[in-house]
């Protein structure tokens, strides 16, 4: 089995999946134990699977319309092939060399490392526009209502897990859009794995495919969903 599978859910990447890809490969390609890059076009309308291909990407899986990040993810998940599976986005706000740190902590024998860019020891380089930082605490306010503990960090969209974890909590997922990031916390809290944050470098690019307001309310509705699913028992093991 290879050590680490990498996942990237990409839309409309066309112009830059392939340089994400070289950077990726520059700093995982020769891992000791082997590595794994897995892009999903999530329904993109460009070139984005075919320039993924021809960058080299071991897997590219396509969705035949858009369906969000959260099912994006959970389609490369369980696809990897690695001991340890991460995700981050395409826009590599961040440094490909944080996924193996965060391995390394799996590897160490958590079941889940989260990063988390309201952890002391994180450094931003560059800042995110203020509307984002806004929407960021909205959106850990509301993520209150329907997890136990007071994690930091819900969003960072840099995570890694077990095998076996990750397949256990992908296989229990059901919101396809960004508040599948909470939806992964409440599994992993109500079935007691065991769950590390840590430390960050950010690069916080201009370039999104969030929309704040149309986004905001698509968070509150999934957020209400993941309650009512929660209190249904359908995340227990």
């Amino acid at each position: 089995m290879t050590r680490l599978s990498l996942v990237v859910p990409a839309y409309e990447e066309q112009d830059r999946i392939a340089a994400t890809i070289s950077t990726v490969r520059a700093a995982l390609g020769d891992l000791d134990g082997g590595f794994e890059l897995v892009v999903v076009d999530d329904g993109s309308s460009d070139a984005t699977a075919a320039r993924a291909r021809e960058a080299g990407a071991d897997q590219v899986l396509v969705h035949e319309r858009n369906r969000g990040k959260g099912a994006a993810v959970r389609t490369g998940v369980l696809a990897a092939r690695g001991r340890t599976i991460a995700f981050t986005d395409a826009d590599l706000a961040y440094a490909p060399s944080q996924v193996l740190t965060l391995a390394e902590q799996v590897e160490a024998g958590a079941d889940v490392v989260v990063g988390s860019r309201a952890h002391a020891g994180t450094q931003t380089m560059v800042r995110a526009r203020p509307i984002r930082v806004v929407g960021g605490r909205v959106i850990n306010l509301l993520t209150r209502s329907v997890l136990r503990g007071r994690h930091r960090d819900t969003q960072c969209g840099l995570k890694a897990f077990r095998a076996d974890a990750a397949r256990f909590v992908f296989e229990r997922t059901r919101v396809d859009g960004f508040a599948f990031d909470v939806e992964i916390f409440v599994i992993v809290e109500r079935n007691g794995l065991r769950l590390v944050e840590a430390p960050v470098t950010v690069t916080n690019t201009t370039r999104t495919t969030v929309h704040v307001v149309r986004d905001a309310w698509r968070l509150v509705r999934d957020l209400i969903r993941i309650r009512r699913w929660a209190r249904a028992g359908l995340y227990d093991a």
